[in-house]
């Protein structure tokens, strides 16, 4: 997200400690943390029994105590830039704002989205499936009239093109594709990442063979897609287990 980069650039510049100290800088309670210290004078008197203590106002989950990120937030390096404190902390509350609402803005889509996809009758079978809404609209179609889980793959424009001729052969983008169900995967597969231990390593192989960011999400979505068919063809939904693997009879994804 384009608010949440422009934000990490903020303690970057001027107070790195306070971009440290919580592992997802888009998360409730970094965005709260920032809030209430958005520059090295506003947490200067935070002691680390009082950082727990607020931590734990807050909600914050992790089993890291008070004195760990405390120690965190000070060992940082000291700011390159110290301009103006009004300025910085001006700064940090805009964009803090900014990234509030747009993550309120995006829940609410979400909840749109929902609602609108629960009619749908493949709802049923993809809802172990993170924010399948906007998917289930633009794949639907497809996966009634697919053929083969390689049609639906190619229709939605997540498989490349093999030119061979000879000893000529040459892999290309796909233009042949339903450009509207074109863009519902990759965002679908790059968040599912996030939320599924099944999808992250899926993810990570494809990266540690020195695929591309976009290459990796592309094998990702072919996976997921790859899990619809399996659903659609089996009338019965994929289910998450406890390792957040996904039992269906689709076969693993390819790596080219």
């Amino acid at each position: 997200m384009a608010a949440v980069n422009q934000l990490a650039a903020l303690p970057d510049e001027h107070w790195p400690g306070g971009k440290t100290v919580f592992a997802n800088l888009d998360g409730d309670t970094a965005m709260a943390f920032l809030e209430r210290y958005p520059t090295p004078a506003a947490a200067s008197k935070l002691t680390a029994g009082q950082l727990e203590a607020w931590c734990k106002c807050h909600g914050y989950s992790s089993k890291e105590s008070g004195s760990v990120l405390f120690e965190r937030l000070h060992a940082a390096p000291k700011a390159a830039s110290r301009p103006c404190e009004a300025v910085v902390e001006q700064l940090v509350h805009v964009q803090v704002q900014l990234v509030q609402r747009t993550r309120t803005t995006i829940r609410t889509l979400d909840q749109a989205i929902r609602k609108t996809s629960e009619p749908h009758p493949y709802t049923p079978l993809f809802a172990t499936m993170p924010r399948i809404g906007q998917v289930i609209g633009e794949i639907g179609p497809i996966l009634e009239r697919a053929r083969t889980r390689q049609h639906l793959i190619a229709e939605a424009g997540v498989i490349p093109v093999t030119h061979a001729s000879g000893k000529s052969r040459t892999v290309a983008f796909r233009l042949a594709a339903n450009r509207k169900a074109r863009v519902a995967p990759p965002p679908f597969s790059d968040n599912s990442r996030h939320g599924s231990d099944w999808a992250a390593k899926i993810y990570n192989d494809a990266r540690a063979l020195t695929k591309r960011h976009p290459h990796a999400i592309r094998i990702l979505a072919r996976a997921w897609l790859r899990m619809m068919w399996a659903c659609c063809r089996d009338g019965a939904p994929g289910t998450h287990q406890a390792n957040n693997k996904i039992n269906t009879t689709a076969k693993p994804p390819s790596t080219t």
